[in-house]
């Protein structure tokens, strides 16, 4: 495939969905015309049995990434060295095209608390960060590809607005970025910002390799990134935005509760295509 337009030259992988157990029989049974697929990289790192033996045989087939929940690379914690070996055997396993986690910590004095936390938007917590970040991919020999959170707090602590603590950590750390469009859209709301001029104005669109869309719940006082829904219109047209700006990016729909079957989630983001541009539409506008 083509170069994605970032600054690792990695590929434009398409259009695909999250790997989730519900939909293995009819991946086995058809082998669906989708571009690639996303892992829980947890998912496989902790089981072996029916799990891994499917992921062999859809690694084979299809392009995968790696996505993790547990690597908790803000918190004061010791880096895993278990973990990270883990996670690059996985990596070579699977032939992951690239691998990444989340901008949060995950746990404290060695305990997972099993959600994504928000950090404190400081100068001493970005140096941490940052730290932590280039020890990872010094250890992985790759770049790690980073997700903006979705957020239903600040610190009163903090004192960087959130894309710019992003950008400036991507730019130091020399690390990729996974763009979730709906945690902006999420967060947004929450925090009573302009998703546009306040953050994807701010996002280096040359350190994003892959886009995240997803369905939420709107509570009315605020939102929940539920994972549970079709996308929104106002989450789409910020896609267009990224899509019109920078170009188009391996393309990822999340749908982790509720989930329907197969080929609903696939065509939610087979609607991502109408705002994508055409790869000579990109190559005229350079």
């Amino acid at each position: 495939m083509a170069g994605g337009g970032n600054r690792w030259g990695l590929p434009d992988l398409g259009l695909g969905i999250g790997l989730r157990a519900p939909h293995y029989p009819h991946i086995l049974a058809t082998w669906p015309e989708i571009d690639w697929f996303e892992i829980i990289s947890e998912n496989y790192m902790e089981t072996g049995g029916r799990p891994l033996q499917v992921l062999d045989q859809i690694a084979a087939r299809y392009p995968i990434v790696m996505h993790g929940v547990s690597l908790s690379i803000g918190s004061t914690d010791p880096l895993d060295d278990h973990y990270l070996d883990r996670l690059a055997a996985l990596a070579d396993r699977v032939r992951a095209r690239w691998l990444g986690d989340h901008v949060c910590f995950t746990g404290v004095g060695g305990l997972n608390g099993h959600d994504l936390y928000p950090l404190p938007y400081t100068r001493a917590s970005l140096a941490h960060l940052i730290d932590r970040v280039r020890r990872v991919q010094d250890r992985l020999g790759r770049p790690l590809v980073l997700e903006n959170p979705s957020t239903y707090l600040a610190y009163r602590c903090s004192t960087i607005p959130e894309a710019e603590f992003i950008a400036e950590l991507a730019d130091r750390a020399d690390c990729a970025l996974l763009l979730d469009v709906n945690n902006v859209w999420v967060s947004a709301r929450n925090h009573g910002f302009d998703p546009v001029d306040d953050y994807l104005d701010l996002v280096p669109l040359d350190r994003v390799v892959q886009i995240h869309l997803a369905g939420h719940t709107d509570k009315g006082s605020h939102v929940l990134d539920t994972h549970d829904a079709a996308v929104i219109d106002e989450v789409w047209e910020l896609y267009r935005l990224v899509m019109e700006r920078g170009g188009p990016r391996s393309t990822l729909l999340e749908w982790d509760d509720s989930i329907p079957d197969f080929e609903t989630v696939h065509a939610e983001v087979l609607k991502a295509a109408r705002h994508r541009p055409l790869r000579q539409e990109v190559d005229d506008v350079r």
